[in-house]
């Protein structure tokens, strides 16, 4: 081979070499987050949810609620929802089916609405909200949750209620919302409840992060297990007038 084919081709490949090695930078770059405290983080959660609060006008979407219940005896109820929420905090629910057990869909999933519309009190929301005011919060890293960079911090409630949890949740770190959340209720809502897992995922509709699913695990003193699941879809929000 003669020297100049010798030459072209070692250039090409210190260029291949060299665009590979670029790649691989920016592709760590996307991936992980700008280093910010959880005192930076969290700032930035709350100055966007506010930007977010106040150009939200309306929204809407559809609720499947289903519960089932094993233990001293197997019961299970389902009911399908249609919430509709108006600025700046009126929440509104129509049952459009329900099914199974009275006692379930009276005494859990109809309080669960009940419990929505006092969360969506302003005075409620800021007693509850995700802030220092009433959370010990602490950075632990970041990793990646559905393909997206995010911020996981553990959250401390300063004080019990039954609308504050401690667990671990993920912020993204572009739009800086909350994501996911694994955690426990600060304050069991029930006697009969030993303990409560809950799961929480969000997702995307244009601007705005909204529940996906919602999955909660108790444990009862009495004994067994009630497993509440909630999907949420057929979102339509409106930012205009």
């Amino acid at each position: 081979m003669r020297p100049l084919s010798m030459l072209v081709i070692s250039r090409l490949a210190l260029a291949a070499s060299l665009l590979s090695c670029l790649q691989a930078v920016a592709l760590r770059g996307a991936s992980e987050p700008p280093a910010l405290s959880s005192e930076q983080i969290i700032a930035r959660l709350q100055q966007e949810n506010v930007r977010r609060f106040n150009s939200l006008k309306h929204l809407t979407g559809s609720r499947s609620y289903h519960i089932a219940y094993r233990g001293l005896g197997n019961l299970s109820a389902d009911m399908l929802v249609e919430a509709a929420y108006d600025a700046p905090s009126t929440k509104t629910f129509r049952i459009v089916s329900e099914s199974g057990s009275k006692l379930l869909r009276d005494k859990v999933l109809k309080k669960l609405l009940e419990a929505e519309k006092e969360a969506a009190d302003p005075a409620m929301q800021r007693s509850t909200s995700l802030s220092p005011d009433n959370y010990t919060i602490q950075l632990v890293g970041t990793s990646q949750v559905n393909g997206r960079s995010c911020y996981g911090l553990t959250v401390e409630p300063h004080h019990p209620s039954k609308f504050l949890y401690r667990g671990k949740i993920w912020i993204d770190a572009v739009d800086f919302a909350v994501v996911q959340i694994e955690a426990e209720p600060s304050k069991n809502p029930s006697f009969w409840i030993r303990d409560t897992k809950i799961h929480h995922v969000y997702r995307k509709v244009g601007d705005f992060w909204l529940p996906k699913q919602n999955q909660s695990v108790s444990t009862m003193k009495v004994g067994g297990t009630a497993i509440l699941t909630i999907d949420y879809t057929q979102y339509k929000v409106s930012t205009g007038p």
